[in-house]
């Protein structure tokens, strides 16, 4: 897909910055700068993740299966960095000081589907399905037939049964090692492929040594990303119209902390 084969070395060296938890409050400082300084965009991109959130709740009302409606809204944002690509582009020409047009960053959007980053997209949507498969194989190990057709019946069962609690507490578990995996190999990797042309393998690594050699910073941020996505999807994925943008430009502004190219 890319112009170089999978493993090809990087034609750039990569080296690792240390960074704080300051780093984390100034890219979030910068995401929301950005956000503010170019609203439509941001609200547009935000607008396409909240209306997928919608359709998504609608076609499982549709097909009686609403007990499956909040499983996905939680596992809903491991594609937010796919979807915030768009967003890192817009940073980045802020920063280069290149014209910020709908043109200029919806042709670049659609140009990544010939590059590496394209590969990630695979790797997100593998994830997020593994994510949906072992929360169907929990409902059917701890609580059987007591799936129910409302989800005001489901909700029930998982909050006062001992099968329900059970459920939830190790659905959260396996849910916390999935996303932690997926923010690890992401969070870096996706502004990467997006500002450099460089497989998206070493990418990835790029991504865990980041994560790695910064834990409490890198892992702060990913607490703070879940934490705003979740909260930002309760009033039906409204707040996902903010809450996505400044996320995603802060998410370019950590990269740029974080990582340095000669």
């Amino acid at each position: 897909m890319g112009k170089q084969a999978i493993g090809a070395a990087p034609p750039h060296k990569i080296r690792i910055n240390t960074i704080g938890l300051t780093d984390v409050r100034a890219a979030l400082r910068e995401g929301w700068k950005d956000f503010r300084r170019y609203p439509l965009f941001g609200l547009f991109f935000g607008g396409i993740y909240a209306v997928g959130g919608l359709f998504i709740v609608a076609m499982l009302s549709l097909y009686h299966q609403p007990w499956m409606i909040i499983p996905i809204a939680i596992g809903f944002p491991l594609i937010g960095p796919f979807v915030a690509v768009g967003l890192y582009e817009i940073s980045r020409r802020d920063e280069a000081g290149q014209p910020v047009t709908w043109r200029g960053i919806l042709t670049e959007v659609f140009r990544q589907r010939e590059r590496q980053l394209s590969w990630m997209a695979f790797v997100v949507l593998f994830v997020f399905w593994v994510w949906i498969y072992q929360v169907r194989l929990l409902l059917a190990l701890f609580l059987g037939f007591k799936i129910s057709a409302s989800l005001p019946a489901f909700l029930t069962v998982v909050t006062t049964t001992p099968e329900g609690l059970l459920f939830l507490a190790v659905g959260t578990i396996v849910g916390a090692v999935i996303a932690t995996v997926l923010f690890t190999v992401t969070v870096i990797s996706m502004p990467l492929l997006l500002d450099r042309d460089i497989d998206f393998v070493t990418a990835m690594i790029t991504s865990v040594r980041a994560v790695v050699e910064n834990p409490v910073a890198m892992l702060g941020f990913g607490v703070i990303v879940a934490a705003a996505a979740i909260l930002a999807m309760v009033p039906l994925f409204v707040g996902l119209l903010a809450a996505l943008p400044v996320l995603g430009h802060a998410t370019w502004h950590l990269y740029r902390r974080v990582v340095a190219l000669s």
